[in-house]
């Protein structure tokens, strides 16, 4: 790896979020936030850039990413958006331990939105300054598309190694490209993102009578697929079954491959039934919704209000959300367990959810079929097809090892939160929820608690499953080989 590269990429990443926390400070001030509050965002930034600038120019000279040098790239600039990303919280007290701060933070940037705000002085999210909320939010929004892809669409000389980054960074077992280009398909799923963005902060303003702050801060937690919000009950607090279908609707889109939404827009509104990882997840989606709103029904003893629960509820944790609009840890055991399991699936490839992702599962199913029917037949030549098109048998071994990785590192981890959560099922859950990038656990993490009880030893092994969920694994895991570090 050539770190001289590979620091100077993320002192540039490294120099945006500084801007970006000078810009929260701007708006501190406009929402009549307390002067400390305002100074203490400043500070932060001016932090975050003076070391941006330094080591940019320590690190000056050519710059030609190779594979591995891509990813190093998203591995360590995410972590040192992380690092300091959690100053704002650490200088205005809102979270004062450190590891903490890196925590919420890291949940935000991955989308995760697993918390442990409100705590301290700060018993409730309303008390915590609008500026600190609003960089929370916006560490979601950064997050979602990916800060180094929005640094490959705006900065035209990172072309040559753009693709390396891009790789590094998005989600899924294939990386579609719109154009030629890949800086001009960053551009494209950036304008689509903030174009969708606008939509929905718009709707949630007018049609769902939200404040322009919540609206905005909402929408940032929407399309990331983050689940972040500005209340303590999340989006029970409205109670507003209006807000509720504006959310269930972009919650839905943010979790279906960009490059459809892309082609949707430029007229093309057939690709998204033509494609089987859509349907797939379109299907599930309602057949999960459908089983929880019967099995919660005595419950509610409404079928509107289950429905209404279950659809909600369903979109939230299969798209990785996380927002929560009742508390399902109050469901029966059937309804969990499919939460649970709605946790593992996640959205398509190409989103900003979270998850093993649907396309794998979808491939990995047929896989099994396949094997099971070469064994009854074991000279025929069988294919895993992913709708008419065969799938290479390159990709379904990286499939089958990916599962292999994450079923691994999701047992290693649980065994050691055991250490740290008052039992199993929180531990597991705990897990599921950072390594999944869903927020909300069950029981001790559960959809009306946080993680902030949980020791500084437990808050570190769950930042590390939030940076490997977002990453796809290989990307994190790969530099713990030898051979990665050598030039």
């Amino acid at each position: 790896m050539n770190k001289r590269v590979v620091l100077h990429i993320v002192s540039i990443m490294t120099l945006f979020i500084g801007i970006a926390m000078g810009a929260c400070a701007l708006l501190s001030r406009f929402w009549g936030d307390p002067i400390a509050t305002q100074f203490d965002l400043l500070h932060s930034s001016a932090i975050t850039m003076v070391f941006a600038a330094t080591l940019f120019f320590l690190t000056r000279g050519d710059v030609n990413l190779s594979r591995r040098d891509g990813f190093g790239v998203v591995t360590f600039g995410w972590i040192f958006a992380s690092a300091f990303g959690a100053l704002p919280y650490l200088l205005s007290g809102v979270i004062p331990h450190p590891a903490a701060a890196f925590f919420e933070t890291i949940s935000g940037f991955t989308t995760t939105g697993a918390s442990v705000l409100p705590a301290g002085e700060f018993p409730t999210l309303e008390c915590i300054p609008r500026g600190i909320l609003f960089w929370r939010a916006l560490t979601h929004w950064f997050g979602g598309m990916g800060v180094l892809v929005l640094c490959v669409a705006i900065l035209p000389f990172l072309g040559v190694g753009g693709m390396q980054i891009y790789r590094a960074e998005m989600p899924g077992p294939s990386k579609d490209r719109l154009t030629p280009r890949i800086a001009t398909t960053a551009k494209l799923l950036w304008v689509v993102y903030a174009l969708l963005t606008t939509v929905e902060t718009l709707l949630l303003r007018f049609v769902g009578k939200m404040s322009w702050f919540d609206s905005l801060c909402h929408t940032f937690a929407t399309m990331a697929t983050g689940g972040f919000s500005t209340r303590t009950a999340s989006i029970a607090a409205y109670n507003s079954l209006t807000i509720e279908i504006i959310l269930i609707t972009f919650m839905f889109l943010a979790a279906v491959n960009f490059s459809l939404h892309y082609y949707a827009l430029t007229g093309n509104l057939t690709r998204y039934f033509k494609d089987p990882e859509f349907r797939f997840y379109l299907l599930f989606w309602v057949i999960c919704a459908l089983f929880i709103s019967v099995n919660i029904w005595p419950i509610y003893q409404s079928v509107g209000e289950s429905l209404r629960a279950s659809f909600f509820q369903s979109i939230s944790i299969l798209t990785t959300t996380g927002f929560v609009s009742a508390d399902f840890d109050l469901w029966p055991q059937p309804s969990r367990m499919l939460l649970v399991i709605m946790m593992f699936v996640g959205g398509c490839a190409g989103s900003t959810s979270g998850g093993i992702k649907v396309v794998r599962i979808m491939i990995m199913g047929k896989k099994i079929t396949k094997e099971i029917r070469q064994f009854m037949r074991p000279q025929a030549v069988l294919q895993v097809k992913l709708g008419s098109k065969p799938v290479e048998a390159e990709v379904v071994a990286n499939i089958a090892a990916f599962f292999t990785i994450f079923i691994l590192v999701f047992v290693i981890a649980s065994f050691l939160m055991t250490f740290y959560t008052p039992d199993l099922v929180s531990a597991a859950t705990s897990v599921a929820a950072t390594l999944g990038n869903i927020g909300p656990g069950l029981n001790a993490v559960g959809p009306t608690q946080n993680f902030a009880a949980i020791p500084v030893p437990g808050q570190i092994i769950l930042s590390i499953c939030m940076l490997l969920g977002r990453l796809e694994l290989y990307t994190v895991l790969i530099l713990f080989l030898p051979s990665f570090w050598k030039r």
